[in-house]
C-alpha cells in the first residue's frame, strides 16, 4: 500500500480512494442517480398516457390525447384532470348510429311474446276423466236424466 498522508488517520473508510485511483462510490452515485431519473421520466410519461389507454373511440381518442399533450407541454395539470374524466365517460359513436334500431328491438321483442302465447295455445289442454266405463271405451256421452 502507498504511504498515506501522515496527518490522515489509521482508519480511513472504504470509500476513500487514493489520489489518480477511481472513486467508485461517485462512479455509483451517478449511475444510480441517471437510472433514477430516467426511471422517473418513464413513470411520468406513462402516468400522462394513461387517459389515452382507456378511451372507448376515435372522436374521443383525439380529444382526450390533445388535452393530454397540451396538459404536457404546459405543466398545466387541470387539462390532464379533464383528460382523465373524458376517458371515463363513454361517448356513443354517434356516426354508426340506427335511428330505427330501437323500434326493430321493439318490434322483435313484441314477435317473441307473440310466438310464446302462440306456443301456449297450440298444446292441447288435457280431457276430462271419464265418470263411466262407456265413455272411456269411446262410446258417446250419455246425457244424465233428472
Amino acid at each position: 500500500m502507498e504511504q498515506i498522508h501522515p496527518v490522515a488517520t489509521d482508519h480511513l473508510p472504504a470509500f476513500v480512494t487514493a489520489p489518480g485511483s477511481t472513486d467508485i462510490l461517485m462512479v455509483v452515485s451517478a449511475v444510480v442517480l441517471i437510472v433514477s431519473v430516467l426511471a422517473a421520466g418513464v413513470f411520468f410519461l406513462w402516468l400522462h398516457s394513461l387517459p389515452e389507454r382507456m378511451v372507448h373511440n376515435k372522436l374521443q381518442y383525439d380529444l382526450v390525447a390533445v388535452l393530454a399533450l397540451i396538459s404536457l407541454l404546459t405543466h398545466v395539470h387541470a387539462f390532464w384532470i379533464a383528460a382523465l374524466l373524458l376517458a371515463f365517460i363513454t361517448i356513443p359513436d354517434l356516426s354508426k348510429f340506427d335511428l330505427l334500431g330501437p323500434l326493430r328491438s321493439i318490434a322483435k321483442s313484441l314477435r317473441s311474446i307473440a310466438d310464446r302465447n302462440e306456443a301456449s295455445l297450440a298444446i292441447p289442454s288435457p280431457k276430462p276423466a271419464a265418470s263411466s266405463g262407456a265413455q272411456a271405451s269411446g262410446d258417446k256421452p250419455v246425457a244424465k236424466e233428472h
